[in-house]
């Protein structure tokens, strides 16, 4: 893939900072939850693996439980939602108002259509960071993206802990369904 200069250019200027906490991560029962996804989403086109994780249990929990939604007819399993001990070494961290700087219209950030996001990732994971910090686009919190080729294998990413919810009452509780 091509990067643009300008993007790689600006993305090169921005504070680097580590992180290290808890964050959560909601998936089937029997997935684990450490395993990265290289299908695409949000942050990472189709070839570049990635841990989505939330700094909120919530968070998690919204960001799965909103694709679950569109489906028909809806799955009745459970979700398991993990805490996850981490960290990165090289993180990004973009706040609501770094998004027209980036090419990002806020108002459009909650949908479906990740062209501007994977490119984007694409160019974080080209230029070797291993985190990035950003809104959820679901819930009011921030998730970390761990870039997991430039994710040093020796940092921590541990399971503390998991437990199933069912997301179908969490979703309505929350006005999701």
């Amino acid at each position: 893939m091509i990067h643009d200069p300008e993007l790689l250019d600006h993305l090169s200027t921005l504070p680097v900072k580590s992180f290290d906490g808890k964050v959560h991560r909601a998936t089937g029962v029997s997935a684990d939850p450490t395993a990265a996804s290289s299908n695409g989403g949000r942050w990472s086109p189709p070839d570049v693996s990635v841990l989505y994780t939330s700094l909120e249990p919530d968070g998690a929990l919204a960001e799965v439980a909103y694709y679950l939604a569109l489906l028909t007819p809806l799955p009745r399993k459970p979700l398991r939602l993990h805490e996850i001990e981490t960290a990165t070494n090289c993180t990004l961290r973009f706040l609501r108002s770094d998004f027209p700087a980036l090419g990002l219209e806020e108002e459009l950030y909650g949908l479906r259509d990740y062209a501007v996001t994977q490119r984007i990732g694409a160019a974080i994971n080209f230029l070797g960071y291993d985190g990035l910090i950003t809104p959820s686009a679901r819930w009011n919190c921030e998730n970390l993206t761990i870039f997991v080729d430039n994710h040093p294998l020796d940092n921590k990413l541990n399971v503390i802990k998991s437990k199933d919810v069912d997301w179908q009452d969490w979703a309505k509780a929350n006005s999701i369904l």
